[in-house]
């Protein structure tokens, strides 16, 4: 049985019913909502982990496989054995990773599978080199590839470094997305937990026109007589 074969056959064993439907409501795929469709075996992130490790010696192509799956679980799989295979000190290998994860964003189709990836794959890549492709992704149509754009920087502002942060997040505040709204205040949050001030500069800017909810997510982690000052518009 090849290495493929083997991990799909896990994973169909490790199936249950019960918890796919728990996943399906959590993950709204109902008519309408953002994960319209997506299938749930019912395998939860703690034991996909451990089958990252058990595979860790997974091909980059038999990632790939997991990720054209039409389970959102093989997928997650995939995005975790690209991003281990990632910390592994070649170059080329880490290009060829971060390539096929570029052009695999149709299958990177909610947001645990964006957050869960990006950083380590995309931000660490784009770390010490040209960003333009975050900017690409940050005016894409793809709901998924906006998030991708703003949830990547989250590499960059582990390492002090928040100008992109505040760029992009400067082209999402008119973003319809709840889910943009969220990832945005989320990265503007982190960004103001190492320098508040560079936080409250960007607010100070740009907060009148804030959707409420990123505006919430950013001032989060702040005193909170100086929370209640921004939410009041006191400031």
């Amino acid at each position: 049985m090849t290495t493929i074969d083997a991990i799909f056959s896990r994973l169909q064993l490790l199936s249950d019913e019960k918890t796919a439907g728990t996943l399906r409501w959590f993950f709204k795929t109902g008519p309408g909502e953002y994960g319209e469709g997506d299938l749930f075996r019912g395998i939860r992130v703690p034991v996909l982990r451990k089958l990252c490790r058990e595979f860790f010696s997974a091909s980059v192509d038999d990632a790939v496989k997991l990720l054209a799956s039409s389970w959102h679980e093989d997928r997650l799989l995939g995005l975790l054995l690209l991003v281990e295979r990632y910390k592994k000190p070649d170059e080329a290998l880490r290009t060829c990773i971060y390539t096929r994860y570029c052009a695999c964003t149709d299958r990177i189709n909610n947001w645990d599978l964006v957050d869960i990836s990006c950083p380590g794959i995309v931000g660490r890549h784009l770390q010490d080199r040209d960003r333009s492709q975050l900017y690409r992704f940050a005016a894409s149509e793809s709901l998924w590839e906006r998030r991708i754009a703003i949830v990547s920087t989250f590499q960059f502002i582990r390492a002090g470094h928040f100008d992109d942060t505040l760029a992009i997040a400067e082209k999402l505040i008119g973003d319809r997305q709840d889910l943009i709204h969220k990832a945005t205040g989320w990265m503007l949050r982190e960004v103001g937990k190492r320098d508040v001030e560079t936080l409250e500069g960007f607010l100070a800017e740009y907060y009148c026109r804030m959707p409420r909810t990123m505006l919430r997510y950013a001032i989060e982690k702040l005193p909170e007589p100086r929370r209640q000052a921004w939410l009041k518009g006191t400031i």
